[in-house]
């Protein structure tokens, strides 16, 4: 083995203990499993036809908005309405209280919850706000996210690079300890033969 290829070999091993090491180093097995889990849960939410589904219910919900903004205004004119109401039919605000529950029970039920759900009503648009990027990341990341997903499982992600670089240490390993070796047997032969050399 030449002089020049040895010192070859030092690198080599470098890289192969590097291989080796530095996934550890990082937690590369813990973080590629987490990845995979990852792209194990979002699989039925990512598919397409769940995708469409989704915008489909975000139009839904932003068409509840003018209602949710309507219903803070109108909360507060339930009282007026009802004692304006209770005047037209010359009843008491309880006996139109009743008379509503007996022919309009579902109608009487909302008026009187309208007050205890605008804090609700309150949410609704900037809720709106702040799921409209989700859903439209979810929209723009469907193509991006098969391509993900169809890569091998990631929790071998570790093996592809241990593997090669182990392999790359014993081998270097090897090369370098056989380097080695010739030296020490000329070292180790070399006195015998001057010993030799002076009995002669």
């Amino acid at each position: 083995m030449t002089y020049r290829f040895r010192w070859v070999l030092w690198p080599v091993l470098v890289i192969g203990l590097a291989l080796v090491v530095v996934p550890f180093a990082v937690s590369m097995p813990s973080k590629a499993s987490a990845g995979q889990e990852l792209l194990d849960n979002f699989h039925a939410i990512m598919q397409p036809n769940s995708v469409k589904t989704t915008l489909a219910y975000e139009k839904v919900f932003e068409r509840l908005r003018p209602m949710a903004e309507g219903g803070v205004a109108a909360s507060g004119e339930v009282p007026a309405l009802f004692t304006s109401l209770a005047g037209a039919l010359h009843m008491t605000q309880p006996q139109l209280a009743s008379y509503l529950s007996a022919n309009f029970p579902t109608m009487a039920k909302l008026l009187a919850t309208f007050p205890s759900l605008t804090p609700v009503f309150r949410k609704v648009p900037p809720g709106l706000d702040w799921y409209a990027p989700i859903v439209s990341t979810l929209r723009a990341n469907v193509a991006n996210y098969s391509k993900a997903d169809s890569l091998p499982n990631l929790n071998a992600l570790t093996w592809a690079f241990v593997v090669p670089g182990g392999l790359l240490v014993i081998l270097a390993g090897l090369g370098i300890a056989g380097a080695y070796r010739p030296r020490r047997l000329k070292a180790q032969v070399a006195p015998a033969a001057t010993e030799h050399e002076r009995a002669a």
